[in-house]
């Protein structure tokens, strides 16, 4: 690309009947606005559209290649043929002359050489004159002859090359395929490769080994097509040799390929295949009779050494020069082939070799000999060919072979002609003999592959039997190695044991060590706890003692008070009793003063009569009455003194049930502390194991122990409410008591009659002793009763007060022996372990 394209806007394939689809041509459309089209062959500008002033902002390609539509850069839309574009590129190389319009009015002539195309100038608003170059209105009838198609005319490329000795390289593809007049048969050429690879070269590759696997494939579809169009080309040897040029310059396109190596075949190779499969002796005889007319004395020196015509004829013709020339050589060497008559090319075989006369008269080996004519020379391709046009001018018609090859014939369209031209009987023969051999090659390679894999497997079994030698022996090299290094590593291993053991025996005293100290640490410790928590129990026992002993004098000034308002209120109710009795004994006394005043009389009358009954009778009912009173009292005295005792019994029953309770609970929590110095005892000497389920019995028999404290203080707190209720029963009893006595006291003898006992004027000492008894209790008798209720009264509370405080008493001691045996019992549990 030019210099002033910077970025590319698109890209267009320009299709091409010449390309047979391949497509070589592409367009590029720049950002000045120009659009050109370049041959990515060659990488050379076939031609461009567009200009600054009128840029293309888009285009796009018709599908068949005739059509380029444009979008300018001012909305127009323009249609360019591709034939007209190209008809520079496809005109002959001899001067012409071009008309171009450059604008609206304005036109340039310019003339353009054969070496390239010229893309006219931008011309100004002047008017140039142009002349045009046209054809004769009606051409003669020899230019007929020499029409080509696509407007060639042979005559004209004929003379153009004599002046320049070659065509130009880039028009040189078109030249030769309008010089071949090629019909591009697709059709008849798509029906040749459809039927696939001939088996005559499935293996070319190792005959003609290539290393371009394209070009390599390229010559294989070429030469199958060849030998599907006719038998003979796939028993022809040499056939890869002649058609291998054509190959590699037309690779991209195997239509082009195929057709210019069968018009090769056809024309040039006129009578090449009527001796097959020998060489064609007829034409090497023409090509020695030539040289034999234009230079006597070197055939004479090739005979004289032996060397015939198939030794330095035939090697230039089956390989069409290409092994004595170089590929720009071959190429102009093959512009002249195709310009000219078919006998061309064998006048050629011969200007070669007369022009290497020098160096052939030199050689006298065959060897010599069979070296030159396949390798390449110091030779002046130009000279060569004007030799061959001199000899084709002066070789004498009887000789020429000219006169004995047909003129040159295209291929027909539609259809590839029929080539028959060879001993067919030959070719069958040579196709069955090959077929038998190939069989034969086939068999001998299918036995030839069993006995390679047989041996193959035998080779194979031998180097497994070799190698699991080899690798039994290596594994028990390697096996004796590890049991070595097994042996080391063992011993590595026992000392390392040993240290281990070692370590671990220190490490297991050092774990000892620690496990000494936190176990005493851990006993201290729960020695500590305990003793706070007997600390806090001794606290929580004489809290509760303290408690207790407070409760108990509350309780006791309480019964001093209640003993004191019980007494008030008797002395009060003897003092009422006291008023009473004191207006009662008044009017008592007034009515046994009146009836005593009344009954005088009486009394003096019958005084004498009566006086022994009434004494007798008045005695009688006197000692009655007061046994009576006396019964009574006593009675009630001995039914309030029943109560209390029996109210008193049941105390001290309950009491005795009491202590008979604590005394049980006392021999379990003894038999269970032997049971556990027992288990202690027995569980002595085990490992460390065992410590944890000690632990864990202990820990059940600490609770069984706290239940059994819980149930004792229940038990304490049932019985003090049970003390308290028989306190309470007893203030009941103990008023139900006093208001028993005050009723007594209140239907005594006295109370009930309102009466003294009667004053005896002269009592006797016996009598008064009897009269105020002890016994014979009476509210009018001031000292008596006050004895007898204190009594009554201070007994039974005393007897309890005693009582509770023994039984306090007894509960302070047994929590003092409890505890002090727990105190024990843990000291002996911590001191167990330090003994194991």
């Amino acid at each position: 690309m030019p210099p002033k394209v910077r970025s590319v806007r698109q890209l267009e394939f320009l299709p091409d009947s010449f390309d047979g689809g391949a497509s070589q041509t592409l367009g590029v459309l720049s950002q000045d606005g120009m659009m050109r089209f370049i041959n990515i062959q060659t990488c050379k500008l076939i031609f461009d559209i567009g200009s600054h002033d009128d840029a293309i902002t888009s285009a796009t390609v018709s599908p068949n290649g005739r059509h380029i539509v444009t979008i300018m850069d001012n909305g127009s839309l323009n249609i360019y043929s591709v034939q007209c574009l190209t008809q520079d590129y496809n005109k002959p190389p001899p001067p012409l002359v071009k008309v171009v319009s450059g604008g609206a009015c304005s036109a340039l002539t310019m003339k353009v050489k054969s070496e390239a195309v010229q893309r006219p100038a931008k011309t100004s608003g002047r008017r140039v004159k142009t002349k045009v170059l046209r054809p004769p209105a009606v051409p003669m009838t020899e230019d007929k002859e020499n029409e080509l198609p696509d407007g060639l005319n042979k005559k004209r490329l004929v003379v153009l090359l004599k002046a320049f000795g070659e065509y130009p390289a880039k028009y040189r593809m078109f030249v030769w395929r309008s010089l071949l007049r090629l019909p591009e048969n697709h059709a008849a050429f798509s029906s040749l490769t459809d039927k696939g690879l001939h088996s005559a070269y499935l293996s070319i590759q190792e005959r003609y080994p290539i290393k371009s696997h394209k070009l390599q494939r390229g010559l294989q579809r070429v030469l199958s097509a060849l030998a599907h169009w006719a038998a003979i080309f796939g028993e022809t040897d040499y056939l890869p040799l002649v058609a291998f040029p054509f190959v590699k310059l037309f690779q991209n396109n195997p239509l082009l390929c195929f057709e210019v190596v069968a018009t090769i075949i056809v024309n040039w190779c006129q009578h090449w295949f009527e001796y097959f499969p020998n060489p064609p002796l007829n034409v090497l005889s023409m090509a020695e009779n030539v040289l034999a007319h234009h230079d006597k004395e070197l055939l004479q020196h090739l005979i004289d050494c032996g060397v015939t015509s198939q030794l330095y004829v035939w090697p230039l013709l089956e390989t069409l020069f290409s092994e004595v020339l170089t590929r720009d050589e071959w190429l102009k060497l093959f512009d002249n082939v195709f310009s000219n008559h078919p006998a061309f090319l064998l006048v050629s075989v011969v200007s070669y070799v007369t022009c290497c006369r020098a160096p052939l008269l030199v050689c006298s080996h065959k060897e010599d000999f069979e070296y030159f004519f396949h390798h390449r020379n110091n030779l002046d391709i130009s000279s060569m060919i004007k030799e061959t046009y001199r000899l084709m001018e002066s070789t004498p018609a009887d000789i020429h072979p000219r006169t004995m090859l047909a003129d040159f014939q295209p291929l027909t369209r539609g259809q590839y002609p029929v080539f028959n031209k060879y001993p067919t009987y030959i070719v069958e023969y040579q196709s069955q003999e090959r077929e038998r051999i190939r069989q034969q090659e086939v068999e001998y390679l299918r036995e030839r592959q069993a006995v390679q894999e047989l041996r193959a497997e035998a080779v194979q079994r031998q180097a497994e039997d070799e190698a699991w030698y080899t690798q039994q022996e290596l594994l028990q090299q390697a096996e004796e190695k590890r049991r070595d290094i097994l042996q080391q590593e063992e011993s590595k291993l026992a000392e390392q044991r040993t240290r281990l053991t070692a370590m671990k025996r220190e490490l297991k005293v050092k774990e000892l060590q620690l496990m000494d100290a936190a176990r005493r640490r851990f006993l201290k410790h729960q020695q500590d706890q305990r003793l706070t928590e007997l600390h806090r129990l001794d606290d929580q026992i004489q809290r509760k003692m303290n408690t207790r002993d407070q409760e108990t004098a509350a309780a006791v000034q309480d019964i001093e008070v209640r003993q004191m308002e019980l007494e008030a209120q008797r002395r009060l109710f003897e003092l009422q009793l006291s008023k009473e009795q004191v207006r009662v004994t008044q009017e008592v006394r007034a009515e046994v003063d009146t009836r005593r005043h009344r009954s005088e009389v009486e009394e003096t009358t019958f005084q004498h009569l009566l006086n022994n009954d009434t004494d007798i009778s008045l005695g009688t009912k006197k000692v009655l009455q007061e046994c009576l009173a006396e019964a009574g009292q006593l009675g009630v005295d001995t039914e309030w003194q029943a109560e209390v005792m029996r109210r008193l019994d049941q105390e001290d029953a309950d009491q005795d049930r009491h202590y008979h309770q604590l005394a049980g609970l006392h021999r379990e929590t003894r038999t269970k502390e032997e049971q556990l110095v027992n288990i202690m005892e027995d569980m002595e000497g085990q490992g460390w194991e065992e410590v944890v389920s000690q632990k864990a019995q202990l820990e059940e028999e600490r609770q069984a122990a706290a239940t059994a404290e819980a149930n004792r203080r229940v038990f304490l707190s049932q019985e003090e409410e049970e003390t308290e209720q028989h306190r309470d029963n007893l203030r009941r009893s103990q008023d139900h008591s006093l208001s028993q006595q005050w009723e007594m006291r209140a239907r005594s003898p006295c109370s009930t009659r309102g009466l003294l006992p009667k004053p005896v004027a002269s009592p006797a000492p016996g009598q008064s002793q009897q009269r105020h008894s002890p016994n014979n209790i009476c509210l009018n008798n001031q000292s008596t009763s006050d004895d007898s209720t204190i009594f009554s009264l201070d007994r039974g509370r005393g007897e309890l007060d005693c009582r509770e405080r023994e039984l306090m008493q007894d509960i302070r001691e047994l929590r003092q022996k409890l505890a002090a045996r727990a105190k024990n019992s843990n000291s002996t549990t911590s001191h167990s372990p330090v003994s194991q």
